[in-house]
């Protein structure tokens, strides 16, 4: 699994929910309840901060697996 195209998805649905173009690293680290310190350091060293992307899905009633995988997007009822 890859960071960026993790950090893309996460970017995906931001840029929809806060209806907003540009979506910087400190509103994935808000969205995911990290600090954006440690944001920079897991990026930089590309680790996937899995619990957080738990949470961050059933927050937004998102599958996991979208963001992981990339299938088309599917919502959780």
């Amino acid at each position: 699994m890859d960071f960026s195209f993790i950090s893309n998805q996460i970017k995906t649905i931001l840029q929809q929910q806060l209806n907003r173009d540009k979506i910087k690293d400190k509103d994935i680290a808000q969205a995911l309840g990290l600090e954006p310190i440690y944001y920079a350091v897991i990026k930089r060293r590309g680790k996937i901060p899995y619990e957080a992307l738990a949470h961050f899905c059933k927050k937004h009633q998102i599958n996991m697996l979208w963001i992981l995988f990339g299938s088309k997007p599917i919502y959780v009822a």
